[in-house]
């Protein structure tokens, strides 16, 4: 893959590599991980230091998946418009000024409205790199290369930062999470700043409409190929934040771990996302994108079935349930890259507003498992299993519904 010269707009493009951009683009979408991951093992400090209520601390984490919901929509088309850097620095800066915000908050409700403006600038960060990878490649199976790249350098942030927010939750203040976000965001702003060049192909006219976005998106949507991926992806990823939204009761209060142990788990989680992603690639090059994803969908449905039959019986502890979560997370190695690759590659030319799209999509479904996982509030694994078996079997369900290649 090689970034030519007449796609790449801005002067200091062409200097770049394309392994520097890679490297950029998986840093960038490590806001994620970083706000979502590091501060689960904290809940149970941070419940007893804002006095909340059960089922509180979850919603401060839908609010950061509803903010990543509704921010794609808006950065889609302001990235379609303006093209990529200034979109990205805006919303990176944001993020950065709002994870301030959450570090100073006094209540789980203050937490939960800063989350939601740090959500809303961190969607950049998601959706503009889908669009900068659309930009650069068209070649499906090399989209996937390009991805699976991003995930070898963006997976040393899932194995930290469990890890991280463990020992300083158990040895020190949870708001020292958050100032580590916001010191991770302002990095990010810079090395925008600094590195990343303008890949957009086409700029849209002077004067920003509505009318014109949401007709982009009314146009993708109707896409079936579209609507299929993002389906898939959305309820794949409903399961996903049924266990992140249910595991810090489940393993801090019924299994009885420590914060720091916890942290561990999700090196698992991270180890197996990794190598199902590199696996991905393989099985793509191979047999093609679409032979990947439907694997990925099945082997998803098949893991969790396994957790089911762990929270029935409820022996064994955490380890097994923890390394049955591990093939979850090699199974969303296929699922999530090919699904998110699927949506957009197929409306390139609105690559912003397709991005954008299947973000919130995804985002959105996500944001309702992690309510009703806070909203059932049970310390027990059956209530989070049933609810990533029906994301699970969902997902199956919108994979048979994808146009087939002929």
């Amino acid at each position: 893959m090689s970034l030519s010269a007449d796609v790449l707009e801005s002067p200091a493009a062409v200097r770049q590599s394309p392994m520097v951009i890679t490297v950029l683009l998986a840093l960038l979408t490590a806001v994620g991980p970083i706000s979502t991951d590091m501060y689960l093992p904290a809940f149970p400090v941070m419940k007893a230091a804002l006095a909340a209520r059960p089922g509180e601390a979850q919603m401060t984490l839908a609010a950061w998946f509803l903010g990543l919901s509704v921010g794609q929509l808006t950065h889609g088309p302001l990235a379609d418009h303006y093209g990529r850097r200034r979109p990205l620095m805006f919303g990176t800066l944001l993020y950065t000024v709002a994870s301030i915000g959450c570090a100073l908050s006094e209540s789980m409700t203050v937490l939960s409205w800063w989350r939601l403006w740090a959500a809303f600038g961190g969607a950049a960060s998601l959706v503009i790199p889908r669009a900068v990878i659309a930009d650069v490649v068209t070649d499906g199976v090399e989209a996937t290369r390009m991805i699976s790249r991003m995930v070898v350098v963006m997976g040393v942030v899932p194995v930290i930062a469990p890890t991280v927010g463990g020992l300083i939750a158990q040895y020190g203040s949870w708001r020292d999470i958050f100032w580590i976000a916001a010191l991770y965001g302002g990095s990010c702003a810079l090395l925008i700043h600094l590195l990343l060049p303008e890949t957009a192909r086409t700029r849209h006219s002077a004067r920003l409409r509505i009318g014109e976005s949401l007709a982009r998106y009314v146009l993708v949507w109707r896409s079936r190929s579209f609507r299929s991926h993002a389906l898939e992806g959305g309820f794949a990823t409903f399961s996903l934040f049924a266990f992140l939204g249910g595991a810090p009761p489940v393993f801090l209060n019924h299994y009885n771990l420590t914060p720091a142990q916890f942290g561990e788990v999700f090196i698992l989680n991270a180890v197996g996302y990794i190598l199902g992603t590199q696996a991905n690639a393989r099985v793509a090059a191979r047999f093609g994108p679409d032979r990947a994803l439907t694997d990925g969908c099945l082997s998803l449905f098949g893991t969790v079935l396994i957790m089911l039959v762990l929270a029935i019986t409820d022996r064994g502890g955490p380890i097994p349930m923890a390394l049955a979560m591990m093939g979850c997370m090699g199974a969303l190695g296929f699922v999530l890259p090919g699904a998110a690759v699927g949506s957009v590659l197929r409306n390139n030319r609105h690559a912003g507003a397709a991005s954008a799209l299947y973000g919130t999509t995804v985002f959105f479904v996500g944001a309702v498992s992690t309510a009703l996982v806070g909203w059932i509030g049970s310390e027990r694994p059956l209530a989070m299993v049933l609810l990533m078996l029906l994301g699970a079997a969902l997902a199956f369900a919108f994979d048979r519904q994808r146009p087939r290649p002929r």
